[in-house]
């Protein structure tokens, strides 16, 4: 294969990748994984994590590489072939990968959004618990039968309404029975 023919089909892999990284939707929110570089500072010098970023130094790479070729310089012709060709083969690594971190880290919000439901939960069940132990002494000490009455339902309400909160925390640990069983 000539090099101008192999120059063409880095060309053509350069503009695929382009279009690639452009059909990527912009991030909602900045995660913390990727306030990082993304690759290895021996591959990219890039120093924030935006695709582009990436893909405008693949294209500054392969314009070097066409004045190289040029100039008839086959040192620099074969190290800069070879660097574009491994930013080339990370990117696409990368644009593959996407969609499966993403699917993880819904998982992940998702989980630890049960588990902070869960301790919510288990914190209303302790406060309404104490709330019960005050009234009931409350009722203890009344004298009168008006005032006992309304404390009892009081009570009564107090009750139905930890019924309602341990269920709702059945209802929580058996959802994450499931997901971590996998079901």
């Amino acid at each position: 294969m000539s090099t101008s023919a192999l120059l063409q089909a880095l060309q053509q892999q350069v503009q695929q990748l382009a279009q690639a990284i452009t059909d990527v939707p912009a991030p909602t929110n900045a995660a913390p994984s990727l306030q990082q570089p993304r690759f290895d500072s021996q591959l990219f010098n890039q120093p924030d994590s935006r695709l582009s970023h990436y893909l405008a130094e693949v294209e500054k790479n392969l314009a070097q590489l066409k004045q190289e070729v040029a100039c008839g310089r086959q040192q620099q012709v074969a190290f800069l072939a070879e660097r574009i060709v491994a930013q080339i083969s990370a990117l696409q690594r990368e644009l593959a990968t996407l969609k499966i971190r993403a699917q993880n880290s819904v998982n992940t919000k998702l989980s630890k959004d049960i588990y902070q439901t869960l301790a919510q939960h288990q914190d209303y069940e302790r406060r309404l618990q104490a709330m019960l132990r005050d009234k009931e002494s409350q009722l203890i000490r009344q004298t009168t039968i008006g005032s006992q009455q309304q404390i009892q339902k009081e009570l009564a309400a107090l009750e139905g309404r930890l019924m309602r909160c341990r269920q709702a925390l059945k209802r929580i640990e058996k959802q994450i029975e499931r997901r971590e069983s996998g079901a």
